[in-house]
C-alpha cells in the first residue's frame, strides 16, 4: 500500500492518509487522484443525451408526468432524475460511477472511504453512532449536538454521557467543549466507547479537536465529528482544522450547507482503524433509500470537483468578503459581530470567519425580532436567531452587493433606536438529570399533560428551538422548573419550537400510563 501526503501549508502539519480501495476487496496504491473527474455526473449527463426509452421509475418520465413542474425548473433537470441501473450504478452497493465518485470525494477529503448521503448530514451522524456503538456502550456528547444525536442514540442503544459546553454569558450562546472538561469526563466514564464532537459550532467555535482526539485514542475510544458546518474547511489553509485532518475516525459533512451542493445532500467519511468500511456500509444499508436520488448525488460531485480544483480561491474570495462585512458591522452602533477575538476564550480554540453572528441586544431586540424585521421589512432572510444574536452564513455562493444589503438595512435600523441600556438577563438552563436511557423512553408508555404541570416528570420527547436543532430537554430527563421557563420565554419569542406532538407546545409527553 502507498501512502499519500496531504500538507496544510497554513498549520504546517502532515498528514498521513491510508486508502483501502473498494474494488475487489484488496488494497490498492494510489497517487492523488485526478479531481477534475465527474464520474457519476458525466454518466447521468450521458444517459440523458442517449435519450433512453424508459419503463423504469420515477413515473413523470423526465418530467412527461408532471408539466407544472417542468415547465418552471426545467426538463433538463428532471430528465436527470434517474434510477439506478449498471451505467448509473447503484447507490445501496456501488461498484461502478458512484464508487468511482466517492473515491474521489475521500481522496479530496484525506479519508479512505467516502459514502454519498441523499438524508442530509442528519443520516450520517447517525451512521456514525451506531457504526461505533452497539447497545449498552457509552458516548460522550456535547449538549449542544444537534437533535440526530438523539436519534442515532435511540436507534443504537448507547447511553449518552453528557458534556457541558462553555458558556459564552456575554452572547448567550455554547461554544465547544475545553481539554480539561474532556478529560474530566474520561475520568469519570473511562470504558466510554466513543466520543462525538462538533466541528465548528453553528456560531463558528471550534474545539481542539486535535488535542482531544489524542486523548480519545489513548484511552481507545472512537472520535466521531459533527462537521454539518464544515464542509469548506478543508480547502483554504485560513480555516480551522478538520477531523480528517487531525485523525478523528469519522465525520459527516453538510456538503450542502457550505460546499455548494444541493440541500439534503451530504457526505460521510471515514478513516480509523477502530470502524471498518463493512461496518459502515451494513449500518448505512438499515436506513438508506434504494431510490437515491442522482441530482442530489451528481451536485455532490461537482461540488466536491469544484473545492477540489477552485475552492482555494473561490474561499479566499468568501474570506475577504466576511472579514470586510464584519468590520462594517462593527461599525454600526449597538451591534457586534463576534469573530477571531473568541479564539482562546473558554470553548473556543480556533473560530471559522464565514460564521457571521451578530448580537442585536444593543439594539433592544431579541435575535427573533431581528430576524423577522429583516425579513418582512428588507426582504433579508438569515439563517438563524436566537434570544441574543442572528447568524449570517457567508458562503461561495454570496455576492458582496447581498452583504452591502444587509449591512444598509441593519445600519438603517440602528439609526432609528435610540439610546439602550444593554442587559443579558438570558440564563441557559444547566443540563437535566437524564433519568432513562433515551431509547427506553422512546419505548415506554407515555401521556400528554400541560407544560406547565410537567416540572419533575420525566420527558417523553425532545423540545428544540430550530435552528439549530439543539434539544432544550431530551426525552428521558428530569423536566424542571428552568426548562419549563426557559420553553416559555422561547415561545413568548416566537421562536419555531420542534420535537414536540402539541405543535405550540402548550402540552408535552411525559413518561406515564393514561
Amino acid at each position: 500500500m502507498k501512502l499519500i501526503f496531504i500538507r496544510r501549508a497554513a498549520d504546517n502539519i502532515l498528514i498521513t492518509v491510508f486508502y483501502e480501495l473498494a474494488f475487489g476487496g484488496e488494497d490498492s496504491e494510489l497517487t492523488r487522484l485526478d479531481q477534475k473527474r465527474t464520474p457519476l455526473f458525466d454518466a447521468v449527463k450521458k444517459y440523458v443525451d442517449d435519450k433512453v426509452i424508459q419503463f423504469h421509475v420515477p413515473g413523470h418520465k423526465q418530467g412527461r408526468g408532471i408539466r407544472e413542474l417542468s415547465d418552471y425548473v426545467g426538463e433538463r433537470v428532471l430528465q436527470m432524475d434517474a434510477n439506478g441501473m449498471e451505467d448509473l450504478d447503484y447507490a445501496n452497493n456501488p461498484t461502478g460511477v458512484i464508487l468511482e465518485a466517492e473515491r474521489l470525494m475521500a481522496n479530496a477529503f484525506g479519508a479512505q472511504n467516502a459514502y454519498f448521503l441523499v438524508n442530509g448530514t442528519s443520516a450520517g451522524v447517525q451512521a456514525m453512532i451506531m457504526s461505533a456503538c452497539e447497545p449498552g456502550d457509552k458516548i460522550i456528547i456535547p449538549r449542544n449536538a444537534h437533535k440526530s444525536t438523539i436519534g442515532g442514540i435511540i436507534l443504537s442503544g448507547a447511553m449518552p454521557v453528557y458534556i457541558q459546553p462553555e458558556i459564552n454569558e456575554r452572547l448567550g450562546i455554547a461554544m465547544g467543549i475545553t481539554e480539561e472538561s474532556f478529560k474530566k469526563i474520561i475520568k469519570e466514564h473511562p470504558h466510554s466507547k466513543a466520543v462525538f464532537l462538533i466541528n465548528p459550532t453553528y456560531y463558528g467555535a471550534v474545539s481542539d479537536l486535535k488535542a482531544i482526539v489524542r486523548i480519545a485514542h489513548r484511552h481507545d475510544m472512537a472520535v466521531l465529528v459533527d462537521e454539518a458546518h464544515g464542509a469548506h474547511m478543508s480547502f483554504h489553509d485560513d480555516f480551522p482544522l478538520t477531523a480528517m485532518e487531525v485523525g478523528a475516525d469519522m465525520s459527516a459533512a453538510s456538503m450542502h450547507k457550505t460546499a455548494g451542493s444541493m440541500t439534503q445532500s451530504s457526505v460521510l467519511l471515514l478513516r480509523s482503524d477502530m470502524i471498518s468500511p463493512q461496518k459502515v456500509k451494513q449500518v448505512l444499508n438499515l436506513t438508506y433509500t434504494s431510490s437515491a436520488s442522482y441530482l442530489l448525488m451528481c451536485s455532490l460531485d461537482i461540488a466536491r470537483k469544484q473545492l477540489a480544483t477552485s475552492g482555494s480561491d473561490m474561499l479566499e474570495n468568501t474570506l475577504e468578503m466576511a472579514r470586510w462585512a464584519r468590520r462594517e458591522i462593527n461599525s454600526i452602533k449597538g451591534l457586534y459581530a463576534f469573530g477571531e477575538e473568541l479564539k482562546g476564550t473558554p470553548g473556543c480554540h480556533d473560530f471559522d470567519e464565514t460564521k457571521l453572528g451578530i448580537n442585536v441586544r444593543g439594539l433592544g431586540y431579541t435575535g427573533y425580532q431581528m430576524e423577522a424585521k429583516l425579513r418582512k421589512e428588507y426582504n433579508i432572510q438569515i439563517e438563524l436567531s436566537d434570544l441574543c444574536n442572528i447568524l449570517a452564513i457567508v458562503s461561495i455562493g454570496d455576492r458582496r452587493e447581498d452583504l452591502q444589503a444587509l449591512i444598509n438595512a441593519l445600519s438603517d435600523i440602528s439609526s432609528k433606536v435610540g439610546d439602550v441600556e444593554y442587559k443579558n438577563t438570558v440564563i441557559i438552563p444547566q443540563n437535566p438529570k437524564m433519568i432513562v436511557s433515551p431509547r427506553d423512553a422512546f419505548y415506554s408508555p407515555k401521556k400528554m399533560i400541560p407544560l406547565e404541570e410537567s416540572i419533575g416528570e420525566i420527558a417523553g420527547e425532545m423540545v428544540m428551538a430550530y435552528p439549530p436543532g439543539i434539544p432544550v430537554i431530551c426525552m428521558g430527563e428530569r423536566i424542571t422548573k428552568d426548562i419549563v421557563e426557559y420553553i416559555g420565554v422561547l415561545k413568548q419569542e416566537k421562536c419555531e419550537l420542534q420535537g414536540t406532538s402539541d405543535p405550540y407546545v402548550n402540552y408535552i409527553s411525559v413518561l406515564g400510563a393514561e
